[in-house]
């Protein structure tokens, strides 16, 4: 009897339940995606701006893919590691982060570990 003939009636497993939402489905579809991205055929543009900020220093990188999923993930891990907002957008099919503060060498270290091209540093 194989898995395809049977049917899941009750089960406390998380894998189970993921199953049953279609949760599975979504996490694997997602970590497809990730993989889309190449991160050798793309260059980083690093600036940093203060104009019509109050004031405030933000670095802003440019010439990301315009991929939603790569864009979120990884905004997320720069504002976790450096330990400040920030926040992502698409335009003219081109991905830009904005990261508040001067974070430049915080985020050239994690780049370098992802292996992503960067200038202007």
């Amino acid at each position: 009897m194989s898995n395809k003939d049977r049917v899941l009636v009750y089960s406390t497993d998380p894998k189970d339940q993921a199953l049953i939402s279609g949760e599975a489905d979504k996490q694997k579809s997602l970590a497809a995606q990730k993989s889309l991205v190449d991160t050798k055929k793309f260059v980083v543009i690093f600036r940093i701006e203060t104009n019509s900020r109050g004031g405030k220093t933000v670095t802003v990188m440019d010439k990301f893919p315009a991929h939603e999923t790569f864009l979120k993930e990884l905004t997320k891990e720069l504002k976790t590691k450096c330990g400040v907002g920030g926040s992502y957008r698409i335009e003219n099919q081109v991905g830009l982060i904005e990261i508040q503060g001067d974070k430049r060498d915080a985020i050239k270290k994690i780049l370098d570990a992802k292996q992503i091209k960067y200038k202007g540093m």
